[in-house]
C-alpha cells in the first residue's frame, strides 16, 4: 500500500500522518527475498507484490459495494479502509496456484495488531503448530521476537455477509488482527504452510542504534528457517 488515507471511509489526520510507512509488509518481502538472493539459497522464490493506493477519486471503492476476488470469491466491502487484506489475498491466491512448499505474506495490515502487542511484537499467524514453533525458536535465538496469535475458527462467522460470500471487515473493534488474519485464509490453499505476520517496520521510540523510524522485523527469523529448511535439506541430501 503505497499511501492509504483510508478511502471514503478516511482516516484523521494523526491516523493518516505515517501512512507512506503502510508499504512496511512489501519492503520486507523485498528485502528477506534479497537475502535469499545474495546467499543463493537452493530455493525457487517468487516474490508478489500488490502495489496500490488506497485514495478518494471517482472510482473508489464505497463502502458496501460487492468486489469479486481473483479466486473467485465475492467480497462485501464493510470498510474501505480495510482495503490491504483484499489485494494481499488475490497475491496469495495466485502464489498458492503453484503449490509451495511454504507461504510467507507479511503487511502492515491491522491497528489492533498494535494495540494488542505494541510496536516491537509483530503478530504472528501460522496454519501449522509445527512450523510456528520452528520460526518461533528462530526468533528468539536470532532476537527477532515476535508472537503467535491463534487463527480462531469461532470468530470465522464475524466475516460472513448477506450479500456475498464474506465481508472484508467484522462488525465492532474486538479480534481485528485475527479477523483480518482469517479473511485472509480464506485464499490460502488446503494443505499449503502459511505465515502470516501483522508487523508495524516502523520504531516509534528513539534507543541506542535504533532511531525513530523505519524499523526491520521478522527478517532474520524468516532467513534463519527458509535457510534450515531447505538450504539445510540440501546439504542433508548430498
Amino acid at each position: 500500500m503505497c499511501f492509504d488515507t483510508g478511502g471514503l471511509d478516511i482516516k484523521g489526520a494523526d491516523g493518516m500522518k505515517l501512512l507512506k510507512k503502510d508499504m512496511g509488509g512489501a519492503a520486507h518481502v523485498l528485502a528477506l527475498a534479497q537475502m535469499i538472493v545474495q546467499a543463493r539459497l537452493p530455493v525457487r522464490l517468487r516474490v508478489l507484490v500488490p502495489a496500490v493506493e488506497n485514495a478518494i477519486s471517482g472510482n473508489a471503492l464505497r463502502p458496501l459495494d460487492v468486489v469479486k476476488s481473483k479466486k473467485g470469491l465475492t467480497v462485501e466491502i464493510g470498510n474501505t479502509d480495510a482495503e490491504g487484506r483484499l489485494i494481499l489475498a488475490d497475491a496469495l491466491d495466485e502464489a498458492c496456484l503453484e503449490k509451495p512448499a511454504l507461504l510467507v505474506d507479511m503487511a502492515t495490515l491491522t491497528g489492533a495488531a498494535r494495540v494488542a502487542l505494541g510496536p516491537d511484537l509483530p503478530a504472528l499467524f501460522v496454519n501449522d503448530d509445527r512450523l510456528a514453533a520452528e520460526l518461533l525458536g528462530h526468533g528468539e535465538r536470532e532476537a527477532d521476537p515476535m508472537w503467535r496469535m491463534p487463527l480462531w475458527a469461532p470468530y470465522r462467522p464475524r466475516l460472513n455477509s448477506s450479500v456475498a460470500d464474506l465481508n472484508n471487515v467484522a462488525e465492532g473493534p474486538m479480534a481485528g488482527a485475527v479477523n483480518a488474519a482469517l479473511f485472509l485464509q480464506e485464499f490460502v490453499a488446503a494443505g499449503v504452510p502459511w505465515i502470516h505476520l501483522d508487523l508495524f517496520g516502523w520504531n516509534p521510540w528513539a534507543a541506542p542504534g535504533r532511531p525513530v523510524g523505519a524499523q526491520a522485523q521478522c527478517l532474520r527469523a524468516l532467513y534463519a528457517l527458509i535457510e534450515m529448511r531447505f538450504a539445510g535439506a540440501a546439504k542433508r541430501r548430498r
